[in-house]
């Protein structure tokens, strides 16, 4: 049977466009539309649906407001929202997933999106991941506790740390990922023993939004990472979104490369690109971490690492997981150390690279 959507934006042209790309598509079925918050509220008096798609710039209601609506009377309808690509469109779509929001798309600027196949078959990506999540995860996710883990002794860690010599971070994480995000980084203490890279598949400009939102949560430093800048122990460096991050090694430092190789895994950055970059880096292990996410991205590159470097292997239960493809993928290969609640992320992370 078909998954019910319901419509939410003030252009009727709009409407009608989003209408007749799901009804293209036999597994949805546009069902109601609405040109604001309190339209749709009206609606949901009465009926119910699989699935919400909703703008946030709207007059009477908008998006932000009807997503806290949505939560007062819990309901459970799965929300995608339309975001505009600005530094404001930006803040306020991390606004409206810290809300209850699953996941979004950008409306493409200049065309109609009945002609733009790109922004297609990226809705439908999009589409089927928020329809088919889990809904209590991402439901979750969004009050879980930030509180810092306990701080250890300098340089005790536990019997999972073998040997001596650098060690570094690197997280993978997308659909779901910001929130999920947000109940680890937060709990690293700020002299964690290691620098830490994290690909988060979102589009451009969106990136640096969520850098800014979790080093004003955090005790570590957190920063979209730049060209040609030395990697630093307890700080967090978010790829930049559109291009690949790598480490590379210069005059015996690690620092951020970027480049601007072709999609993998149908994203950019892709994880593969930044875990394979670690293979002839200096540092000594590697603490692999994989969230949430749609796809595969991260386990072909985890594979090509553990092969030539020493690394212990974290995936993200998947009770907790939004949508359960990336760690799914990787605990699938039968590689992975540890099956970690998101909760205690942080604090696994710890016991392998220890403090300062």
């Amino acid at each position: 049977m078909p998954k019910k959507i319901l419509i939410i934006d003030d252009s009727a042209l709009m409407r009608r466009m989003l209408c007749d790309i799901i009804n293209a598509d036999s597994r949805f079925c546009a069902e109601a539309t609405a040109r604001d918050g309190l339209d749709a509220l009206e609606i949901l008096k009465t009926r119910s649906f699989d699935g919400i798609i909703t703008d946030i710039n709207m007059p009477r209601m908008n998006g932000l407001d009807f997503l806290r609506e949505l939560e007062k009377q819990k309901r459970e309808e799965r929300v995608m929202v339309l975001s505009s690509d600005t530094a404001e469109g930006a803040k306020v779509t991390m606004d409206a997933l810290e809300l209850g929001a699953i996941d979004f798309i950008q409306k493409p600027q200049g065309s109609f999106i009945s002609n733009n196949k790109e922004f297609q078959r990226e809705f439908f990506e999009i589409l089927e991941a928020v329809l088919f999540s889990n809904k209590a995860a991402a439901s979750a996710s969004r009050i879980r506790s930030s509180a810092a883990v306990k701080p250890q002794t300098a340089g005790t860690v536990s019997d999972s740390r073998e040997g001596k010599g650098r060690k570094i971070v690197a997280i993978a994480s997308s659909t779901g990922g910001p929130k999920a995000l947000q109940a680890v980084i937060p709990k690293l203490p700020e002299n964690l023993d290691a620098p830490v890279l994290i690909v988060q598949h979102m589009p451009k400009g969106f990136t640096k939004t969520l850098a800014d939102r979790l080093n004003a949560m955090s005790r570590v430093k957190v920063t979209e990472a730049e060209e040609g800048e030395t990697l630093e122990k307890g700080h967090v460096y978010i790829a930049r979104a559109g291009a690949h991050m790598k480490c590379e090694e210069y005059m015996g430092k690690p620092m951020i490369l970027y480049s601007d190789e072709p999609n993998r895994e149908g994203v950019k950055p892709c994880a593969n690109y930044m875990y394979e970059s670690l293979i002839d880096s200096s540092f000594y292990s590697v603490v692999c971490v994989v969230l949430t996410g749609m796809g595969h991205d991260g386990t072909e590159g985890i594979k090509n690492l553990a092969a030539k470097k020493k690394t212990f292997i974290i995936a993200e239960d998947a009770k907790d997981c939004v949508v359960n493809g990336m760690p799914g993928s990787i605990v699938a290969t039968g590689m992975v150390n540890q099956i970690s609640d998101l909760d205690h992320i942080a604090e696994d992370i710890v016991k392998n690279v220890g403090v300062r």
